[in-house]
């Protein structure tokens, strides 16, 4: 499908449409980026299959679709992270209730290490590195050494922080793991400040700045870690959220703003019409990094005029917040820490502003139509469920939804 193609907004302010493409009835999920020689690339991991889907979106009005990369058989391909000329996709083992979960053909896990920088439209495999377990979930890259990962790993309750040096992608080789003890299997670790009796997994992606990583913990909350020896971080303060707020994934997302001592922190959504504790974006201080405060909650969506519902509940599927942009440092990435773009599942991209942290403000949105078709299995009514975001240098806006195709937006608040 074609941007001419392209199925209308159900409601928009201060937001432009620009391109459409419809990826080969492939829905994405994650997206990753690299600029090369005035050319911008699109890594889109699919949701329904596995594999990646691969995209020149140099004239945006026009994205065109380059390559589909088939993923192993059975196996979750999420995630993506592309810099420094290397991509790093996740591989984990479908969890039961997303899909066919046969015993033969085995699952792959862990991540794929790609080489993108000689040829960014046909990544090269260059090494696969497994976790022992069910693989990794949402990981961090933005070039360099160290690629840190929410992965498995035997022994332990869900994902930990783990750690990779990808000095040589060849042979990644893993460098640390930090796991609170509530994950240890048998029990008897002394906690940092709760988080018994929750779902406590590192959810990733721990994003590493300034000796620093900032986990979201589901309902372990926000860690932070000081990594200044890479080999062996350690604990520096923690902010529990769950119970009263957000789902059991209560730390979904946490995205520093280091130089303002802040960071943006989100749930994300799991039941359909709102069947769970209230979901959440806030702004945290972590300026006293071992005692973060919650200092404002962003305010929840209203519906459009003349929407079809009294509230987004009632729509259908799910509705709240679930992913950020997350710039990284990144030179083809949009690099603002005065706007929050923030993907609401039924409610579309929600766009605010942050130039004061303690009143964050929604100045647009986006709300894509009801798909037309079914791709994938949710959710249980055929509504918007919006995904992803991605905002790049000259301010395009990349938006995946479970069975949508790729929208391509433009801010004009």
């Amino acid at each position: 499908m074609t941007s001419a193609q392209a199925p209308a907004a159900l409601a928009a302010w201060n937001m432009e449409f620009v391109g459409y493409h419809g990826l080969e009835d492939r829905p994405a999920f994650k997206i990753a980026m690299q600029e090369t020689n005035g050319r911008f690339y699109l890594y889109l991991s699919c949701f329904w299959v596995s594999g990646w889907s691969v995209l020149d979106v140099t004239d945006p009005e026009n994205p065109q679709y380059l390559r589909f990369i088939p993923g192993p058989d059975n196996t979750w391909t999420l995630q993506v992270q592309a810099a420094d000329g290397l991509l790093v996709t996740s591989l984990e083992k479908i969890p039961a209730g997303w899909g066919p979960r046969p015993d033969d053909p085995p699952e792959k896990e862990g991540v794929f290490i790609w080489d993108v920088g000689k040829d960014p439209a046909s990544p090269r495999l260059l090494s696969h590195w497994e976790t022992g377990a069910q693989g990794t979930h949402r990981n961090f890259y933005n070039g360099g050494r160290y690629a840190h990962l929410s992965a498995y790993c035997p022994g332990y309750d869900g994902n930990i922080y783990r750690v990779i040096d990808l000095q040589d992608p060849s042979k990644p080789a893993e460098v640390c793991r930090w796991w609170l003890p509530e994950q240890e299997k048998g029990g008897g670790g002394v906690t940092h400040g709760g988080g018994e009796g929750r779902r406590v997994f590192n959810h990733g992606p721990a994003h590493a700045e300034g000796g620093r990583a900032y986990v979201p913990y589901a309902g372990g909350g926000m860690v932070i870690l000081n990594i200044e020896d890479i080999a062996s971080p350690k604990f520096v303060g923690r902010l529990n959220v769950h119970p009263p707020l957000g789902s059991t994934l209560a730390m979904h997302t946490v995205y520093p703003f280091v130089k303002r001592g802040i960071a943006i922190a989100n749930s994300e959504a799991l039941k359909e019409n709102c069947d769970e504790p209230l979901n959440y974006a806030a702004v945290i201080d972590i300026k006293d990094e071992t005692n973060p405060r919650l200092m404002s909650l962003f305010p929840v969506p209203d519906p459009p005029p003349g929407y079809s519902h009294k509230n987004f509940c009632e729509r259908g599927g799910r509705f709240g917040p679930h992913n950020q942009h997350h710039p990284q440092g990144l030179p083809w990435m949009e690099q603002r820490d005065d706007r929050v773009y923030l993907t609401y599942f039924n409610a579309g991209l929600r766009v605010y502003d942050l130039r004061d942290p303690v009143h964050p403000r929604e100045i647009a949105y986006y709300v894509p139509s009801d798909p037309r078709r079914r791709l994938g299995m949710l959710p249980k009514a055929l509504v918007t469920q919006s995904e992803d975001v991605l905002v790049d240098r000259r301010g395009f806006i990349y938006l995946t939804d479970k069975n949508h195709g790729l929208h391509i937006l433009r801010c004009t608040a």
